[in-house]
């Protein structure tokens, strides 16, 4: 799965090496405005397009579109921002090969026309659009008209998905060679419509000079456990989930989510007035009482622990949190166990490992981590940094981070999954993964996709407990 995610920077140095190893810069321009034109064919009916191009390498592969669209007998309006005479490189060389009219950016360049390739400006820009830009993407809007950006919608952070004060919303983004995080992180990723990676003859070996740390997640990323033919329940690991006496449903949906995925045994730990309840509920989870904690924890068979998933918030759970933690094993921390150390993070995060997840929302995350800057990418791995743990950051667009800076960005989970109950099967769903021998970074990524997977097959509708029952499905897809 080719899903390697390049910043701005090393995109540009793609390109550098691709040149440097022999691949002529206006080769590499053509193709991308073949790809984009192919793409207009593709999703334009026949009328006439508006071309939009802006004063460097975007524009230059806006030109090299026009001219392929014209010949294919495309009716074809080309606005310049800018003059002609200042374009430079093959963006000028490309702007030599065209021999149609060249008009000036305005809101007249949409006059009749029934779609539109936004070639003004790539993933570069760092600054908001103005002038007759800013006007011109405007009018798209209210005029409504389809819209084909080329690199990424033009006023869309590259690296961030910051919209900077104004940009297009398209139905599709034709980018090069690979993806960037700002066509994943949200609100770019609304912007962009459907991203398609076109291959324009830069070399996969130039990755290996680059090293990309970041990707968009996918089962490419990792891969599943499967339980040996000569295996046992206690080889695929024992998830131990500590039990709330007033919220007992989150508990036992992450306990059935760890299930489901693979973990031979789960059992939940809760109080003394809460363990009819627990045991009313599924026959195959062990439930015990949970005083002592440490009497619980004293079992070595019990490899991986999740805590937090309607423990209720306090300084019992947060000592329960630190006890599991002491014992080196793997653990998830979610909800109320991350809730326990609110403003005072210190002793929680000396105690963590990259062998735990934390799997906070935007709310968790800013009460365990204060206010951090940049993109929701960036505050994932300043976090995971800083608490040397996997950071799950929850959302439309969940980053997974590592605290050796890599990271991956999820794309395509289903708004569907903003439904009470749903947080605690993922944590379920990672600790179970866990307890099969996944690591840390492994399991909260092949995690997070199931579960958006899952979502999707059940649709609308979806409540918490539909998860869980449509994994098997899921994960036989996989096999």
């Amino acid at each position: 799965m080719v899903n390697e995610l390049l910043t701005v920077r090393q995109m540009y140095r793609a390109d550098a090496l691709a040149m440097a190893g022999g691949v002529a810069g206006g080769r590499l321009m053509e193709a991308a405005g073949w790809a984009v034109a192919r793409e207009a064919r593709r999703r334009f009916t026949r009328g006439r397009i508006a071309i939009l191009c802006g004063p460097g390498n975007n524009g230059g592969d806006g030109f090299v579109a026009a001219r392929l669209l014209e010949r294919a007998g495309w009716a074809v309006r080309l606005s310049l921002l800018g003059r002609v005479e200042a374009l430079t490189g093959d963006a000028a060389l490309m702007a030599a090969r065209w021999r149609g009219r060249i008009g000036e950016l305005s809101e007249d360049s949409l006059r009749g026309c029934s779609g539109v390739i936004d070639a003004l400006f790539g993933a570069g820009l760092i600054r908001p659009l103005d002038g007759a830009a800013k006007a011109v993407i405007g009018e798209i809007g209210r005029r409504r008209l389809p819209v084909i950006a080329v690199d990424v919608p033009s006023g869309v952070h590259g690296d961030t998905g910051e919209v900077m004060g104004t940009a297009p919303h398209c139905v599709a983004t034709v980018t090069f060679f690979r993806k960037k995080p700002g066509h994943c992180l949200m609100p770019g990723r609304r912007h962009c419509g459907v991203v398609v990676v076109a291959d324009i003859g830069i070399p996969a070996a130039v990755l290996e000079e680059i090293a990309p740390r970041f990707a968009e997640n996918g089962p490419g990323r990792w891969s599943l456990p499967h339980p040996a033919e000569d295996g046992h329940k206690y080889a695929r690991g024992h998830v131990l989930v500590a039990g709330g006496a007033a919220m007992t449903g989150a508990a036992r949906l992450a306990a059935g989510a760890a299930r489901r995925i693979g973990a031979g045994l789960v059992t939940i730990a809760a109080p003394a007035e809460a363990l009819a309840t627990y045991r009313a509920g599924d026959p195959g989870v062990i439930v015990v009482e949970d005083s002592p904690f440490e009497a619980v924890l004293a079992d070595p068979r019990r490899n991986v622990a999740l805590l937090g998933p309607g423990g209720g918030a306090g300084e019992d759970l947060a000592g329960r949190t630190l006890a599991a933690l002491a014992t080196g094993r793997a653990c998830v921390i979610d909800a109320d166990a991350l809730g326990s150390f609110s403003g005072q993070p210190d002793q929680l995060f000396a105690a963590l490992s990259d062998t735990v997840v934390l799997t906070p929302h935007d709310g968790e995350f800013q009460r365990l981590f204060g206010t951090l800057a940049g993109s929701r990418l960036d505050r994932a791995l300043a976090a995971a940094a800083r608490s040397g743990a996997v950071v799950l950051l929850k959302g439309p667009d969940t980053v997974v981070a590592h605290p050796d800076g890599r990271a991956t960005i999820t794309t395509d989970a289903p708004p569907d999954l903003a439904t009470a109950g749903s947080g605690d099967v993922l944590a379920g769903m990672i600790a179970g993964l866990l307890a099969q021998g996944l690591d840390a970074f492994a399991a909260a990524n092949a995690a997070v996709w199931l579960h958006g997977r899952a979502a999707r097959a059940v649709g609308c509708g979806l409540i918490a407990e539909d998860l869980a029952e449509a994994l098997p499905a899921v994960i036989a897809l996989l096999a």
